[in-house]
């Protein structure tokens, strides 16, 4: 069903409940709480202006972090309120709750064109019971809401889904902000008719967190290419040893099914040919969050076989990535989720990268349409600096997969149909 969107909207005069995503990275320096990437932020941007051109007074709701009920400073949106006003270029005002007579306060304050930035929504465990009575006092100073929060919107909690339900309950509109927008075009729209040869690109660590979009996507892709670490899980499955290569004996049926049901489709399916390979050492150390700190030595090459009981997979070697590059070359449409291996680390970072080139170069070459699905994946092309040079990357990383799953998300569902 069609939702109403932004441009749908008369906002003139009127407060306007906008859920955002600035779950955004934080570290303290100084004792200050630093924001190390405003990427979500950024994104937020083009729906904050069309909403100030229209005259909106502007409620901005977010969470940070997990303070699982309780007021957590260093998860204070407060940080956000000043970035985001530098970077929209006018002042932003903060208020150090979400709910309460503060709150109703600082709206009635506001102009046409002013925002507000509410403290974050998960100091109340409330926010992700999604109670209707902290939904209710949510919505109480809104006459319409806008979700701009697709990174979010696979969540039922009071600000996705309870104070859409309670402002349409009385009349109001709720909308879906132009990011919101721009994710259900992509995710959605563009993928049920792709333009071919359509070229699903897969990698991460386990075969269970994919193996539905595994399934779905083998009713239209003509091309999947494997990587990550959920290689080895298929690896398995054919009777091959991976050693100590990240993998999950349990799925090795589910693994198997995928494989016959792409010979059935006739449905290209890909696993790597080489990879490099790895000894991990146990350093003694424990790091920040009391885990082991792991060496990774003796870094080779492998071109086929079984991986030694003291080895593990940790990226696609180089005749892989030029298998996989020259598939992707001859793509019309692309969908990548997931990298091809451990890229924060460089020594396995080659494969991924080598994708994302290629990526970049359908999508200038053929006018490709390329689609990068959340996570570590824009994490990668970011990194690589070839961010703006595919279509579009979505700022889901669990919302993309379940709305590619082909499950209904709460924070759409809620919003009102055309």
């Amino acid at each position: 069903m069609a939702k109403l969107t932004l441009q749908d909207l008369d906002v003139a005069q009127k407060r306007v409940f906008v859920r955002v995503d600035y779950n955004v990275p934080m570290e303290e320096k100084d004792g200050k709480m630093v924001i190390n990437d405003s990427t979500r932020i950024k994104e937020t941007l083009p729906t904050l202006r069309l909403l100030i051109s229209r005259g909106a007074r502007i409620i901005l709701a977010a969470h940070l972090g997990r303070p699982k009920g309780k007021r957590e400073p260093t998860m204070s949106l407060q940080p956000v309120a000043a970035l985001l006003g530098e970077m929209i270029g006018k002042p932003v005002a903060f208020v150090d709750d979400c709910i309460g007579p503060k709150v109703a306060a600082a709206v009635s304050a506001l102009k046409p064109g002013d925002l507000l930035l509410l403290e974050n929504v998960r100091f109340y465990n409330e926010e992700e019971a999604n109670d209707p009575a902290f939904a209710g006092k949510l919505a109480s100073v809104a006459d319409a809401y806008v979700n701009d929060a697709f990174g979010s919107a696979h969540r039922a909690h009071a600000s996705t889904e309870g104070v859409a339900r309670v402002i349409a309950s009385r009349g109001g509109k709720c909308a879906a902000g132009l990011l919101m927008e721009r994710e259900l075009q992509y995710l959605g729209r563009e993928l049920e008719n792709p333009a071919r040869p359509f070229v699903v690109i897969l990698g991460g660590a386990k075969v269970s967190d994919k193996i539905n979009v595994i399934d779905r996507l083998l009713e239209k892709a003509d091309s999947i290419l494997i990587g990550g670490a959920m290689v080895y899980t298929f690896q398995l499955a054919l009777g091959h040893k991976v050693g100590k290569s990240l993998s999950e004996p349990d799925k090795k049926d589910v693994a198997l099914a995928a494989l016959d049901k792409a010979r059935k489709r006739n449905v290209q399916f890909l696993l790597p040919t080489d990879d490099i390979v790895a000894t991990a050492v146990d350093t003694g150390k424990l790091n920040k969050k009391g885990k082991p700190v792991i060496e990774f030595q003796n870094v080779r090459l492998r071109a086929g076989g079984d991986i030694a009981a003291n080895e593990l997979g940790l990226d696609i070697g180089p005749a892989t990535s030029k298998r996989y590059a020259e598939i992707i070359s001859q793509a019309r449409t692309i969908l990548w989720n997931g990298p091809m291996g451990l890229f924060e680390d460089k020594r396995f970072a080659t494969g991924t990268l080598a994708v994302a080139q290629a990526v970049a170069d359908a999508t200038a070459k053929n006018h490709a349409v390329s689609i990068i699905g959340g996570g570590d994946s824009v994490k990668a092309l970011n990194q690589s600096g070839l961010g703006s040079k595919v279509t579009f990357m979505s700022t889901g990383g669990g919302a993309s997969l379940e709305f590619l799953e082909g499950q209904v998300l709460p924070g759409v569902a809620a919003l009102s149909d055309k």
